[in-house]
């Protein structure tokens, strides 16, 4: 599919070009055309003053003409009996009465374009007295001669179009494949993000099938009442899991589409760490992880949204109490670094695989080792850290991701500082 586009994109250029090349031409070759018909008309009233003035002394035509068999002239009476001409007079359409009656009246020299037996030639035609009598001197020269020139201008001109518009194909074929591996890249990404999303969405629909199935077998049975019961737990479970998984997609999808609400006002980062780590606390006691939050105790002014905020932060500690293991410490700091605030948020779980740190807020992203999978342990969506990372960019902020000098990971929240 790729490759047809390629093509189609290559051909569509070397088109383009190919029309812009053949407007170009075509205005090129009208222009020099002309402009040479120009010079060649002056050098024909030249050689037409040059052969009166010749004429008039009994110089020899031919020592004026360079090439007298490109040239023809002639020399007629008012009442049109020839009294001189060349061998390629007859061949040029010479002479031209109507030239001639036109230069006896107006007494002076008159040029125009004639149609001679071998086309459009250009004659100039001037009154002469010789020998004491008045007559008229016609000179004129073969159209062979432009057109020789135009011709090969012509040729040149085909020439250099066929060799740009091959240049134009490879350098087309060249840029489409630059130019369609984003694209490729983004329409692998989109495949592999609907192939996990379909899976995600696909393991709780098939346990809950399957409990629903074994549910109905033992409605009638008492005795089933306990396991009953556990399998109504799981049903809710998994009805949850994929609520949440629906909920992170369709917040996804907004945010590609930027439909999602993100203000840009002032707030007080350090408020929210401290609400955010109060929702954590329990837990974190619970699972036996120390919860710790360390500021300046004063205010943090970020500019940004409160409320989205909280939520890249609430991604942030949700994943770092699942990699923590029991003992470990999860730490929240807040800061003032230069024009920006930053909120970092460490623990002391595995790490992160340098080589998978640059596609760690990838949605649904799946690595071989545990350490590198953080966005998908424990139970998780796989989709908190690629929407925390979607959300700090919406407020112009940055989300980055490392690991710490003692071990562990470690994700800092970056944002533009309030008023």
């Amino acid at each position: 599919m790729f490759d047809h586009i390629r093509r189609r994109l290559t051909m569509g250029y070397v088109g383009i070009l190919a029309l812009i090349l053949l407007v170009f031409g075509v205005v090129v070759v009208i222009s020099f055309h002309r402009q040479v018909t120009i010079q060649q008309d002056k050098l024909l009233d030249q050689k037409v003053k040059s052969l009166v003035n010749g004429s008039l002394s009994g110089t020899d035509k031919s020592a004026i003409l360079e090439d007298p068999n490109s040239y023809g002239w002639i020399i007629i009476t008012p009442d049109g009996r020839t009294l001189q001409e060349n061998p390629t007079a007859t061949s040029l359409g010479l002479p031209s009465e109507r030239l001639a009656r036109e230069s006896l009246h107006e007494g002076k020299m008159i040029s125009a374009t004639i149609k001679g037996p071998e086309g459009r030639v250009r004659v100039a035609s001037s009154p002469a007295v010789q020998s004491g009598t008045l007559v008229v001197l016609q000179v004129a020269r073969s159209p062979a001669v432009v057109e020789g020139i135009v011709d090969r201008l012509i040729l040149v001109l085909v020439l250099t179009g066929l060799g740009a518009l091959v240049l134009a194909a490879a350098g087309g074929l060249f840029m489409s494949r630059r130019a369609m591996r984003p694209v490729q890249e983004a329409f692998g990404r989109q495949r592999t993000f609907i192939a996990d999303a379909s899976h995600e969405l696909k393991t709780p629909l098939t346990l809950i099938r399957a409990d629903a199935e074994v549910l109905s077998r033992g409605l009638d049975d008492p005795s089933l009442a306990e396991e009953n019961r556990e399998l109504v737990d799981d049903l809710l479970g998994e009805t949850d899991r994929m609520s949440a998984v629906l909920s992170d997609l369709l917040l996804l999808a907004r945010l590609d589409a930027q439909k999602v609400s993100v203000s840009r006002e002032p707030f007080d980062l350090a408020l929210v760490l401290s609400e955010t780590s109060e929702r954590f606390a329990a837990r974190a006691v619970a699972e036996d992880k120390h919860l710790e939050v360390h500021h300046s105790g004063k205010k943090l002014p970020a500019r940004g949204d409160a409320g989205r905020t909280g939520q890249i932060l609430a991604a942030l500690l949700d994943n770092a109490l699942r990699f923590t293991p029991a003992g470990g410490t999860i730490t929240v700091e807040g800061s003032i670094v230069d024009r920006h605030i930053e909120a970092t948020v460490t623990d002391t779980g595995p790490g992160i695989a340098r080589e998978n740190l640059e596609r760690v807020f990838e949605r649904f992203y799946r690595a071989d080792t545990q350490s590198a999978a953080r966005s998908r342990g424990g139970g998780g969506t796989g989709l908190g850290l690629a929407i925390a990372h979607d959300l700090a960019h919406a407020q112009g902020g940055e989300l980055t991701a490392g690991n710490a000098r003692g071990g562990g990971a470690t994700f800092t929240l970056t944002l533009p500082s309030g008023p």
